[in-house]
């Protein structure tokens, strides 16, 4: 993938999208199509397909689709389901339509069964059932993934996927409602710091262990996996930390710098007991995250206060 290669981040808006963004142009790629205003609405075949038409993208990120955090899926689960079927099918087929010599495909960790072996490997996709509290999100990924693999396999297209760990930063959902752990407790903690409130209540026992990257880092390895990785099986990664719920929130609490207790709610959900994945592919291709956790948060938490209006 050359620096002056027609590149199309599908889904830029989002929380790995934008990290995309920054990070191509920081390499000097400056032949972005579909900025926010010109990026077409991928759950319209028709309007997808014309876009590609028009562009003629030779690389594509396809990192779009709606996803939230227990809450969001537990009450939104149709709503996610579609709209990442809707947008992996119209992307996926209009590039290889159109001529993309390369797609990369984000999908998640969710996909794997809910008591795969830890740390999970790839080659424990669909050896089980899935976790119930995401299953129709899940589903949707895995059938990303394996679009993917048809399309290699009946066309030669090179699409590959990408399964990543956990992974948050700025510009993240702050929402209280739909977001994912982190950020959820930062806004938390904030809240409770700036109200003087004598504890916190956290959703679960704060047993379960999750393992979390940074999103500049996730879209370092996605780059990577762009100019590096030419095959049709999927690719972990991976390679951050792996810390219990609890933890995390007294690390977040360190970082907001809140003095309260934390009050855990075991009547509530706590998911699969442990996400973690197995990175030694990446790893053995010479890829490793750069930024340390602390300071991962330490920057989330800062945008996020410089943002606050903007996140309620």
């Amino acid at each position: 993938m050359k620096d002056n290669a027609k590149i199309y981040v599908a889904g830029r808006e989002t929380l790995i999208g934008s990290a995309l963004v920054r990070q191509l142009k920081a390499r000097n790629c400056g032949n972005l199509i579909g900025e926010p205003q010109e990026e077409p609405d991928l759950n319209k075949q028709d309007i997808v397909d014309d876009f590609f038409a028009r562009e003629h993208p030779e690389y594509v990120f396809l990192v779009a689709g709606k996803s939230g955090g227990i809450r969001a899926n537990q009450r939104y689960p149709a709503e996610l389901m579609l709209d990442n079927l809707q947008v992996a099918s119209h992307v996926i087929d209009s590039a290889y339509r159109h001529g993309v010599k390369k797609l990369f495909y984000l999908a998640s960790s969710c996909s794997y069964p809910k008591h795969s072996p830890q740390p999970m490997s790839e080659n424990s996709l669909l050896s089980g059932y899935l976790e119930p509290t995401n299953e129709s999100y899940a589903v949707a990924k895995i059938a990303g993934i394996k679009l993917c693999q048809a399309y290699w396999q009946q066309y030669e297209a090179k699409f590959v996927s990408g399964i990543p760990a956990n992974f948050f930063g700025p510009g993240d959902d702050f929402s209280l409602e739909d977001s994912h752990v982190i950020p959820a407790l930062l806004r938390k903690m904030h809240e409770a710091k700036v109200a003087g409130a004598e504890f916190v209540e956290i959703w679960g026992s704060g047993t379960p262990r999750r393992e979390f990257v940074f999103v500049d880092d996730i879209a370092d390895a996605c780059i990577f996996l762009m100019h590096n990785y030419d095959n049709s099986e999927p690719i972990n990664i991976a390679g951050g930390l792996d810390v219990s719920i609890r933890e995390l929130a007294e690390l977040i609490q360190k970082v907001v710098g809140y003095s309260g207790k934390l009050h855990f709610d075991s009547s509530k959900p706590d998911g699969m007991p442990l996400k973690a994945l197995e990175s030694s592919k990446l790893k053995g291709m010479g890829w490793e995250p750069k930024t340390s956790f602390e300071d991962a948060l330490r920057m989330t938490y800062e945008w996020f206060v410089i943002n606050e209006n903007n996140n309620k």
